[in-house]
C-alpha cells in the first residue's frame, strides 16, 4: 500500500492493546518475544508496562526494557526514552533527549519527524522554516495524518515556502478520501524570537527551549489572573486541534472535551504539555491530562470553579493535592464572542489564537480562591478551540 493511501491516525503508534479486550494475552506474547531478544517487541512490552495495559503498571520495569532495546540498537526505543525524560521523573531531562530525537529523525520515524518539524517551526530563521516543511512532507509521505494536516495549512498559506495551493489541494483530497476533515482556519501571531545562539541556533533540535517560561502579564494581582501572549505557534495550535479532531469526530456544535490520553501521547504532544506547564510555573508531572475542547455558537456557560470538591478529589489522585493553577490556551479564536469572564474579579478576557489565560485556583495558604470563579461567554460567530491544563499541588503523573 502506498503512503498516499495509508494515512494513519497518530494513535496507531500506541500499543495495540489500547483497544484490545484481551490485553493480558497480548502482554504475555510481547513478553515472550521481548525475552527472546526481539527489540520491537521489547519496545511494545515496555510501553504496555508503562501504561498498565494488560496488567498492573510497572514503569521502572518498562524503563528497563526500553534501555535494553536501545542498547541493542533500536532507535524507536530511544524516541520513547526521550519522551519519558520530558517528565523528569524516571529519567533526567538532559541533552540525551535531543540526541535520541535526532537519531529518530534520521531513522525516519514519523512521530519524531513531526515533533522536530513543529519544534523548528517555532524559529524565525528561513532555513528552519524550510526544514519544518520538509520534515512534515516526509512524515506525511510515510502516512502520518497529523503531519499531512499541518502540511496542507503551510502549503496553502505559504508558510516556509511560496504558497502552493495546488499541492495543498492534492493533500487535502487524500485526507478527505480517508474521512479526515480539514482543519479550521488557525493563524497565531509569531512567537517571540529566540536568541541567535544556543537553543535558537538554526537547524538545531534543542527541546529544552520548552522549559523557558513565557512572561505572564497579570491582569489582577488580587484575583491572580494573567495572560501569556504568543505562547503557541500556528503549528502547535493546529497540532492540538488535529489530535482532537482525529480522536473524537462529532457533528454537533460542541464537541465537548477530548483528553490527551497518556497512552496516545506522542513526543510532540508531550513537549507541548511541558511548555504549557512551565508557562504556568509548574512541572509536567503535576499536570492532569490536557483537555482540548471545541465550542460552537450557543449560550453562555454557567460559572464554575476548577477547584475540586472533597468527593471528586478523593476519587482522583487525592495524594496529588488539589488543582492549584489553571492554564487555558486558545487554539482557534471565535470570530465573535467566546470571552472568559471572572465575575467576582470584574474581569473579562477575549481569547486570541496562541495566547493563554492563567489563574490560581488556590491561595498560597491552600484555601479556595473565590475570585477564580469563571464562565465562558457565548460564541456568537465561528467556533472556538481551547486547551486546558490543570496543575495539581503535588505530582499527578507517574512519569
Amino acid at each position: 500500500m502506498s503512503p498516499m493511501t495509508a494515512l494513519a491516525h497518530p494513535d496507531s503508534h500506541a500499543p495495540d492493546a489500547v483497544h484490545d479486550e484481551d490485553g493480558a494475552a497480548r502482554l504475555a506474547l510481547y513478553r515472550r518475544a521481548a525475552q527472546g531478544g526481539h527489540t520491537g517487541a521489547q519496545v511494545e512490552y515496555a510501553r504496555m508496562l508503562l501504561f498498565g495495559l494488560g496488567g498492573p503498571a510497572a514503569p521502572r520495569l518498562g524503563l528497563g526494557w526500553l534501555l535494553r532495546a536501545e542498547g541493542a540498537g533500536n532507535t524507536i526505543a530511544g524516541y520513547w526514552l526521550a519522551w519519558l525524560a520530558l517528565g523528569s521523573v524516571l529519567l533526567p531531562r538532559d541533552g540525551r533527549i535531543n540526541q535520541r530525537m535526532l537519531a529518530a529523525v534520521h531513522h525516519g520515524y514519523p512521530p519524531a519527524l513531526r515533533a522536530a518539524a513543529v519544534h523548528l517551526g517555532r524559529k524565525a530563521d528561513a532555513g528552519d522554516q524550510g526544514l519544518c516543511l520538509q520534515l512534515l512532507e516526509r512524515a506525511a509521505d510515510a502516512g502520518d495524518a497529523v503531519s499531512a494536516l499541518l502540511l496542507v495549512e503551510r502549503l496553502q498559506r505559504g508558510e516556509g515556502c511560496e504558497a502552493r495551493p495546488m499541492a495543498a489541494a492534492g493533500w487535502r483530497a487524500r485526507l478527505m478520501n480517508h474521512g479526515i476533515d480539514p482543519l479550521p482556519p488557525i493563524v497565531a501571531p509569531p512567537v517571540a524570537p529566540r536568541p541567535p545562539r544556543g537553543p535558537g541556533s538554526p537547524a538545531t533540535l534543542a527541546f529544552e527551549e520548552a522549559l523557558v517560561p513565557a512572561k505572564i502579564a497579570w491582569l489582577s494581582e488580587t484575583a491572580r489572573v494573567g495572560v501569556i501572549r504568543g505562547l503557541l505557534t500556528s503549528d502547535e495550535c493546529r497540532l492540538l486541534v488535529a489530535h482532537a479532531m482525529l480522536s473524537q469526530r462529532d457533528d454537533g456544535r460542541d464537541a465537548g472535551c477530548v483528553p490527551v490520553d497518556a497512552a496516545q501521547e506522542d513526543f510532540a504532544l508531550r513537549v507541548l504539555q511541558l511548555r504549557l506547564a512551565r508557562a504556568a510555573r509548574c512541572e509536567l508531572a503535576h499536570a492532569e491530562p490536557l483537555r482540548i475542547g471545541r465550542r460552537g455558537i450557543g449560550a453562555d456557560q454557567r460559572p464554575c470553579s476548577d477547584h475540586l470538591p472533597p468527593d471528586r478529589l478523593a476519587a482522583d489522585h487525592a495524594a496529588s493535592g488539589n488543582r492549584h493553577r489553571t492554564l487555558t490556551v486558545c487554539l482557534a479564536q471565535a470570530s465573535d464572542g467566546g470571552g472568559i469572564a471572572f465575575p467576582q474579579a470584574g474581569l473579562e478576557v477575549q481569547p486570541t489564537t496562541g495566547a493563554a489565560l492563567v489563574f490560581d485556583d488556590l491561595h498560597p495558604d491552600g484555601s479556595h480562591n473565590d475570585a477564580a470563579l469563571h464562565a465562558g461567554r457565548a460564541v456568537a460567530g465561528g467556533e472556538q478551540w481551547l486547551a486546558t491544563a490543570w496543575l495539581r499541588e503535588g505530582r499527578y503523573r507517574p512519569f
